[in-house]
């Protein structure tokens, strides 16, 4: 019982561990392709402000343990293999993709509701009444943040309609 249990709690250990490495800065710019979406949210808006160095783990990971183990395994794992698929060494080549990376990551922070946006925007309070007024429809109408908001980090990338392409599995423009 004792030998089940300190494997048991090896194992625990040694996933929380790895967990952590494949989450980290370090790891995710690691790759050569990820250089390029890094600088870009270096020089946005949410970088810096306030004193707050966002991380690609902060907007692209959940919060939660057992969510980001799941989303390791699938997307994590789809991101490697298209690293090894297709050629991503400069910046013209990522950009040859880029609308199809901004979808799968548009898609996954629409299926969390935005739950990263959320962390750190608990209480947002737009200036014009017209931003007061989306704002108001946020949660009703199935409508999250990356609905409106999605060209504030990275490079430009032509809006989608997000729960459309969802539902249809491919890109589809606003």
């Amino acid at each position: 019982m004792a030998v089940t249990a300190i494997i048991t709690l090896a194992a625990v250990y040694g996933v929380y561990r790895t967990e952590r490495h494949i989450s980290s800065y370090k790891f995710c710019t690691s790759c050569h392709s990820m250089t390029f979406p890094d600088a870009e949210t270096k020089k946005s808006s949410h970088f810096g402000r306030l004193g707050i160095y966002p991380e690609c783990k902060d907007c692209h990971l959940p919060p939660r343990f057992l969510q980001r183990i799941f989303t390791h395994l699938t997307e994590g794992v789809h991101d490697t293999i298209g690293n090894f698929k297709y050629d991503l060494n400069t910046k013209e080549k990522f950009d040859k993709h880029r609308a199809a990376f901004a979808h799968i990551a548009r898609a996954a922070m629409k299926k969390t509701d935005s739950v990263n946006c959320r962390k750190c925007h608990k209480a947002p309070n737009p200036a014009s009444d017209y931003g007061k007024m989306q704002h108001k429809k946020i949660g009703s109408s199935g409508t999250t943040c990356i609905d409106c908001h999605q060209n504030l980090v990275h490079e430009y990338v032509p809006e989608e309609d997000i729960a459309k392409g969802i539902e249809e599995g491919r890109i589809v423009l606003r």
